[in-house]
């Protein structure tokens, strides 16, 4: 092995395991944002102290989300993560028939193995 072989080698593991990390990571993030959307949206209907927040539910929601430093939870994100939900519901589905084979065959990581069982027994 050369030097400049070595150089490379190391390029295309950071190359490929970078892109690897940055799906896992929008995966997570929309399964977090899908989730957010059913809580929110399962409050409105049946949360006991619903009626307390009425109209502001969304921007006091914001408001103590922030206050726990929850990124991407300002004003406006509550709201589109709830429309998220209500537009795809059926996103539990959807996943389970396109990330099946990626189950079986061991190639998607723990975490997002973890975090999907998870969505599956919020539904």
């Amino acid at each position: 092995m050369t030097f400049d072989r070595l150089v490379s080698s190391i390029q295309q593991v950071h190359d490929y395991l970078s892109a690897q990390a940055g799906k896992a990571v929008n995966i997570s993030l929309t399964i977090r944002n899908w989730i957010i959307g059913l809580y929110v949206a399962e409050f409105e209907m049946h949360g006991a102290d619903r009626a307390g927040y009425g109209g502001k539910l969304l921007a006091s929601l914001a408001d103590e989300l922030g206050k726990l430093n929850i990124s991407a939870c300002g004003k406006r994100q509550p709201y589109q993560y709830l429309r998220f939900y209500q537009m795809y519901p059926q996103i539990v589905r959807s996943l389970t028939a396109q990330l099946h084979d990626l189950f079986t065959s061991n190639a998607i990581s723990d975490t997002i193995k973890n975090l999907f069982v998870l969505l599956l027994r919020l539904v």
